[in-house]
């Protein structure tokens, strides 16, 4: 058997041995195409037909790749996997292709003694070419600063696929934000583009985003910023290639004479008054209620409600004030929204359930679920479950998942999928988590309401105060159909945002506050709950990206943003990594910890305090850990007003420093230092085995909130800083008023 797919499987970053690539050939450049063979075939020929002539070409053995994993007698973590050993990859490069020409072409191959006994079907592809296009086809507002001249497009003779141009950067201008970035806050001389991607762990080495936008902040000349309004993918040069110039590429969909093929938003002022303006049109953050300023706890082995009360009872022994618990493994692992073990008839129309259809057995993981959120409750403590937008199909379902999925394909809300011959089929899964789901088009209304009225009883009759909506980066390939008409490569990106906004939407219809936590977004997702900034390990490198991935999210609007304290997966960390990032953690919108399932081996992976201190074998962890919640326990009344502020300002909490200070050139020596509403200036120890610190601070005058020492701004300060304390100053206008926050610290 040989199988080609032209577009591959719509991995952004990778290229499948059985695809086209590019998917759209460009004249000037190579055009490779590769098919993926069974074992018994030995020798594969390209026949392309360029309307003239059939040429033969013989293609070589290549290793094969698939979804951005080598197949080398390893494995992929897809149902597929098993086939992709016994299978092999064939590859060829064509070149001299012409822009606007039209061809076709297909594989043949077999064995060696009939190298022509099998064959794929015939594929037509258009070439396109760049050409030089008028400034106007952009329309640019005047703030940006386009250079003259500078646009051309990609054009295949009946559609423009793309247009590049540039704005011009002044030497002393530094670019910040295009969404979470993990690597660092001046992204001036590098390269990087907005799609949204599952990149697991790793984030700030591999420069991939869970949470990208195509906006930025340019600081330190006149003063301005920008949003190339699309949800197609764009391409960022920052003064990479040409050190005065920032050159944008973007993908659009026109026809070849069309006379305007994107927008790109510009906005003068300073980084306050551009955020402002940024969010006026994209959506401004809601006011969530105080609580989610509180400690949130959580652990992938907390997966039994004995198990969840004893890690709640633990934290009051110990203790350490927890203001939520998200549950992560409450599920049957399947539907999604059956608590494990509960007993129950299935619905066969694929329709919600109600808490009474239930029963849970004493002997089960959950025997009275309704019971321990009203005890968490008692306790304040909130409770929030977790969520994924796939319908699992691995292994094939029965019961209500059966039943769910039917009704999904029956009800027609799925994206989906274009067969061979171009007819639609449900999407499958093409990513390595829940490979093969289905996935609700949650962009769709009636398909949202449709997906959370299942999740209704949970809301209503038992009470849970929110969701953490994980995933949402499970949407591959140009070519998906959404409900809407549109396609992938427009759609995509949306998505996440569409998924917190439809549990958002759910919790505001039962008269809660819309607490979603989710890990992907684009532009739009300033307005729909908090985020966090994905899976990472627990090393000081982590530790740093993570800063950096809040900086520039809130930078674009992102104002309730945490992340999983000194990391969640593999080894715990060690004692300074894990105090030293609490310290940090208390001075950010949303401090939580959380740990990765480890099958319940010892010894355990929990990241609370008493696990930390046990595992390390310091007793000191615990304690110091009891001082940093004590304290960010005082700061939830100053974190709750400078929220209701930032909402109202246009502003953020968490604000890097070239908010409030943009000519302190000084600042960008020092980036991972940030303003906490209006009067805490935070400076972060994230260097292992530090026992000093040097805050470089802005003008002004300042008060060191441990010692109660004034300081004078425009300058450095240097001080002794134990592993418990994250340097941290308070504007001396305003130490009268919050010196009582840090009174058991000074």
């Amino acid at each position: 058997m040989l199988r080609h797919r032209p577009l591959g499987s719509g991995h952004p970053y990778s290229v499948d041995t059985e695809q086209r690539h590019p998917a759209l050939p460009i004249a000037g450049e190579a055009l490779r195409l590769g098919v993926r063979a069974t074992a018994d075939v030995d020798v594969v020929t390209l026949e392309w037909d360029d309307g003239e002539s059939v040429t033969d070409f013989a293609l070589e053995r290549v290793q094969q790749r698939s979804r951005g994993q080598a197949v080398d007698g390893g494995h992929l973590a897809s149902a597929q996997a098993k086939l992709a050993r016994a299978s092999t990859g064939f590859a060829v490069d064509v070149s001299a292709l012409t822009a606007a020409a039209q061809y076709r072409y297909r594989f043949v191959g077999g064995p060696t003694a009939a190298p022509r006994s099998q064959s794929t079907r015939w594929f037509d592809v258009r070439v396109a070419g760049w050409r030089t296009a008028p400034d106007s086809i952009v329309a640019a507002d005047e703030a940006v600063g386009r250079v003259t001249g500078s646009t051309t497009v990609l054009d295949d003779g009946e559609r423009i696929h793309r247009v590049r141009f540039a704005l011009r950067l002044d030497e002393r201008e530094h670019v910040s934000g295009f969404g979470e970035r993990f690597d660092a806050l001046d992204q001036r001389g590098a390269r990087l583009d907005s799609v949204v991607f599952e990149q697991y762990k790793s984030q700030g080495a591999e420069r991939k985003t869970y949470l990208p936008m195509p906006f930025a902040h340019v600081i330190g000349g006149r003063g301005w910023g920008f949003h190339v309004r699309t949800s197609r993918r764009v391409w960022f040069d920052v003064a990479e290639s040409d050190a005065g110039m920032l050159w944008i590429e973007s993908e659009v969909d026109s026809p070849s004479d069309a006379s305007d093929v994107l927008s790109v938003g510009g906005y003068a002022g300073t980084p306050a008054t551009v955020l402002d303006q940024f969010l006026a049109e994209v959506g401004r953050p809601e006011v969530l209620p105080s609580w989610v300023h509180r400690l949130w706890a959580s652990g992938n082995e907390w997966n039994t409600q004995a198990e969840v009360m004893r890690q709640m009872d633990a934290h009051r022994e110990h203790g350490i004030p927890v203001g939520s618990v998200v549950i992560e493994a409450w599920s049957d692992e399947s539907t999604f929204t059956v608590w494990r073990d509960a007993q129950y008839a299935p619905n066969a129309n694929g329709g919600p359930l109600r808490l009474n259809d239930f029963s849970f057995p004493a002997e089960g993981a959950w025997p009275d679920p309704k019971g321990m959120i009203d005890e968490l409750h008692d306790r304040d403590v909130r409770v929030l479950l977790w969520q994924i937008p796939l319908i699992k199909m691995r292994p094939h379902p029965v019961g209500q998942a059966r039943f769910d999925a039917e009704a999904a394909q029956r009800e027609n809300v799925l994206i989906q999928d274009e067969t061979p011959r171009g007819a639609l089929k449900p999407y499958r899964n093409r990513g390595w988590w829940f490979p093969l789901s289905l996935m609700p088009d949650l962009t769709d209304d009636r398909s949202a309401q449709w997906w959370t009225e299942k999740r209704r009883y949970l809301v209503e009759d038992l009470g849970v105060d929110g969701f953490k909506t994980d995933g949402g980066e499970h949407a591959w390939g140009s070519e998906l159909h959404y409900q809407d008409g549109r396609r992938g490569d427009e759609k995509n990106n949306t998505f996440p945002v569409h998924y917190a906004r439809a549990y958002g939407d759910l919790l505001k219809s039962a008269g809660k506050a819309p607490v979603t936590f989710s890990r992907a977004g684009y532009t739009g997702s300033q307005a729909h709950g908090a985020f966090w900034a994905g899976d990472e390990n627990s090393t000081w490198d982590a530790f740093r990206w993570s800063l950096f991935a809040g900086l520039n999210a809130s930078a674009c609007g992102i104002l309730y943003w945490g992340w999983d304290l000194a990391g969640f997966s593999g080894d715990v960390p060690t004692a300074e990594l894990y105090v030293r990032s609490l310290a940090a953690a208390a001075f950010v919108p949303i401090m939580q910890y959380h740990s990765e399932f480890n099958h319940h081996r010892s010894p355990s992976r929990d990241r609370t305090p008493w696990n930390i201190a046990e595992q390390s074998g310091d007793a000191r962890v615990l304690e110091m850990s009891r001082s940093i919640v004590e304290l960010r326990e005082r700061l939830v009344p100053y974190l709750t007003a400078e929220s209701e502020w930032a909402v109202s300002a246009g502003t953020n909490v968490m604000r890097p420093l070239f908010f409030d200070w943009p000519d302190d050139e000084r600042l960008w020596g020092q980036p991972l230092q940030w303003m906490l509403g209006r009067d805490i200036l935070v400076s972060p120890v994230t260097d292992e085995g530090a026992t000093d610190h040097t805050a470089t601070l802005p003008r002004g005058d300042w008060v060191y909130a441990f010692t109660g020492e004034r300081v004078e701004g425009g300058s450095v300060d240097t001080r002794a800083v134990p592993w418990e304390q994250v340097p941290v100053y308070v504007r001396a206008e305003a130490w009268e008023r919050l010196k009582f926050t840090f009174a058991n610290e000074t």
